[in-house]
């Protein structure tokens, strides 16, 4: 029997796709959005209040965690508006321009089929996501959130949910680890590795790259 679709519970769901510096499209769009439910809400309305899921890959998971991830008020840590600065101010110190010379290079050994490694270090990125997120964890966001990796030691996704975080431990990583590990895009990042662990002692290893390499758009997985 056909199941009663007037009496099911409509899930509202928004996702996020990646890009690196791109991430500033979607964070101008969540902006207008979220300035047009503030007119009808009150200045206190917050994009994460609106959805049941919301789901990131690369750069999108890092837009994902800063809608969802609380404050110290247990509010959302970016208002949306101010993501599009948050890309401005930090992408170049994220990817600097005076790595311009090495990308050249490295391009070009790549096309001579030499191996070399990422473009830049990505020291910047888990500085500064760490000292935005610190310990907050994955089951601790404002609404359910979904971000994939890709774990290059097992050639196989990893996607990050609020759900299993609540229902296992390993998978509940810190926000900061996820979103490193998300964005560690392939011959630009570093992957990323970090343990979880338990309440008897036992971890679980992940090597992170780009979500990217599972799903674009969240939705497809």
């Amino acid at each position: 029997m056909a199941p009663d679709l007037a009496k099911a519970k409509m899930l509202t769901v928004l996702t996020i796709d990646g890009g690196g510096i791109r991430g500033i499209i979607p964070s101008v769009l969540l902006g207008f959005l979220e300035s047009k439910l503030q007119e009808l809400d009150g200045p206190k309305a917050r994009i994460a209040n609106y959805f049941d899921i919301i789901g990131g890959t690369s750069t999108g998971g890092l837009v994902t965690t800063m809608l969802t991830a609380p404050n110290q008020d247990n509010r959302p840590l970016f208002a949306a508006k101010d993501i599009t600065k948050f890309y401005l101010d930090e992408s170049p110190k994220i990817f600097p321009q005076s790595s311009f010379v090495s990308i050249i290079m490295a391009r070009m050994l790549g096309y001579l089929g030499m191996k070399t490694g990422p473009t830049y270090d990505g020291k910047y990125l888990r500085s500064r996501t760490n000292e935005l997120l610190g310990d907050l964890t994955l089951k601790q966001t404002l609404t359910r959130v979904i971000i994939p990796t890709f774990d290059v030691k097992l050639l196989q996704p990893v996607i990050f949910s609020t759900n299993d975080a609540i229902l296992n431990d390993f998978k509940n990583a810190r926000l900061a680890d996820i979103c490193i590990g998300t964005t560690a895009a392939p011959t630009y990042l570093p992957a990323h590795y970090f343990e979880t662990g338990n309440a008897e002692g036992n971890t679980k290893i992940y090597h992170l790259i780009d979500g990217g390499i599972a799903a674009i758009n969240p939705v497809s997985t």
